[in-house]
This record gives structure tokens, sequence and C-alpha cells, in this order.
């Protein structure tokens, strides 16, 4: 087999009723180039093991299907020995329980990132589906065309299932503190954007994303969790030295996100929370005053 030009990544847990529309979305894509599927299961127990097995079997080039293991690893450890084994030139994402619409996807993807170097990261728009069978189409309605680390910094505008971006891990691997947290795709596209590259968006509709449905899910459900989340990730980026030269962007960012944990916090009705965010800011901030007044501001909004 000649190189691989991309690896799709996917995780899987006790997703048997989902797991073979993922992978087949992905075997029907039509390429001009080689591509391999490697997924990562941790230790189902229910049938999604041997669904995997079946298909690795069937399409030994095409479906890397990592060892077995012994007990589940949970979702992080799983990213990381998942990621690590991806091979190609460039990395998509599909979970287990999403799939493919477009069998252009691929094609599209690394058409484009081949047409555009300064280019790192690719997505498109999809289909979000809710838990009793409704589908809405989420068109990426972009305030700007191109967006950077500097933007990325403060949100992440990708969802991960319409993803593909370039390999940089590959001879450049993510750090390890990433594996304190219960994901790792944020993390990785400022990682794969730490140095260079902007992020890009195809009009097209090419996948689908199930809401309601796995860990992932769950854990960023309550947007307390998430925020506290994306606030200790900017905090793991301000001690890595390989972005010390993004510093500042990264303190302006973390500020933002202390004022969505309040507010968050207070929509919870999670008030001493919300201070403790406010107190403990109140001695390492000098826009200290601008927090006490969104604090004030989010506060009085709860109770409206």
């Amino acid at each position: 087999m000649s190189a691989i030009k991309v690896s799709i990544f996917m995780l899987t847990y006790n997703q048997e009723q989902f797991i073979s529309q993922a992978i087949d979305s992905i075997l029907m894509q039509i390429t001009n180039f080689n591509y391999q599927l490697v997924i990562g299961e941790d230790c189902s127990t229910d049938s999604t093991r041997f669904i995997c097995e079946s298909y690795a079997k069937r399409h030994p080039i095409k479906v890397k299907l990592l060892p077995a293991l012994n007990s589940n690893i949970g979702l992080i450890d799983n990213y990381f020995r998942t990621i690590k084994a991806c091979d190609g030139e460039f990395i998509a994402i599909c979970d287990g329980d999403d799939y493919w619409i477009d069998n252009n996807k691929l094609q599209k993807q690394v058409d484009f990132l081949e047409a555009n170097l300064d280019c790192n990261i690719i997505g498109t728009n999809y289909k979000r589906l809710y838990s009793k069978g409704q589908f809405e189409i989420v068109e990426k309605v972009m305030n700007k065309r191109i967006y950077y680390f500097d933007d990325l910094v403060f949100e992440n505008p990708i969802t991960s299932v319409t993803v593909m971006f370039r390999n940089i891990q590959k001879n450049d691997p993510i750090p390890n503190w990433i594996r304190e947290f219960p994901y790792g795709d944020w993390p990785t596209y400022l990682w794969t954007l730490k140095n260079s590259g902007d992020i890009r968006f195809l009009q097209d509709v090419t996948a689908v994303y199930r809401t309601d449905i796995g860990i992932s899910s769950k854990i960023r459900k309550k947007h307390s969790e998430t925020a506290k989340v994306n606030l200790q990730i900017l905090e793991s980026l301000l001690a890595d030295p390989n972005f010390s030269h993004k510093i500042e962007v990264v303190k302006e960012s973390l500020f933002e996100h202390k004022k969505s944990l309040m507010a968050c916090y207070n929509r919870e009705n999670q008030y001493f929370k919300a201070l403790n965010v406010l107190l403990r800011t109140a001695f390492s901030d000098a826009k200290v005053f601008h927090l006490i007044k969104f604090y004030t501001y989010s506060l009085n909004q709860s109770f409206k």
C-alpha cells in the first residue's frame, strides 16, 4: 500500500447502534488517494468491538483497529493512543456515533488543503441530529472568511465530525498536559495553529452530528463544566513554553473565559462559585474592575 494521505480518527465505546453507519459512511468515500480508518475502541461491554473486528477483517487495508484493551481507559487516553496511530498527511475525525453524508468529503477537503498551503484546518457545514430523530442543518455563518490562532483561542468554531487538519503532531506530538482534560479536540487545533496556518470552512453539508449522545456530549452539556475546562486549558497554554509567543492573546482569552465561567455559575445559581472566580482574579488581574462590573451584571441577570 502506498502512503496514506488521510487518517480518519474514530473513537468508540458502547456504540453498537451507530458504529456500522459511521464506518460505512467512511468506506463509501470516493478519492484518488489512499485513506485509512483508525479505530480506537475502548473495551466496550456491548457488541461494538465485534462489529469493528468484522469490518477490519473484511477491509484489512482501509480499517486499522487498534489492539483490544484489558479495561476501559477513558476518552482522553483513548484519544491519545488513537491520534498517535494516525500516519496520514492529514487527519479527519468521525466519532463512532456520528457519520458522513457526502461521499466526496475527503476529496474536497484534501483538494482544498493542497491548493491552500497556508490553511491548516478545514471544516464544513453539517446536520445536527436530535435524539427524537429531527434534523437541523447547521451553517457556519462566519464574521470573517479566515480564522487564525488568535480567533480560535477565544472560541472553537469547529465541529469535529466535519474537520480535516494537517497532521502536525506526527513530527511535533501533542503535549501530555492535554491528558488532564476530558476532551482533546480544541487543544489539538490550538497546537496545530500555534506557529502558523489558518482555519477555513467549506459551505458543503458533509456530515451528521448526533446531539445528547456520547461521552463528550454529556461532559459539555453542563455549561459551567465546559467553561471551567476551557479556562484550565488556557492556563495550560500559558504554562507551556511552546505558546510563549502567544502569551498576550492567551491572557486576553483567559480573562474573557473567566467572565464566561462567572456568568455560567450565576445562571446555574452557584453564586458562591461565581464569587470565588472573582476573588481569585482580584489578586492576579489588572482588569479586575471590569470583571467586578461584569460579575454584578451577570448576577443581576440571573435573577430576571
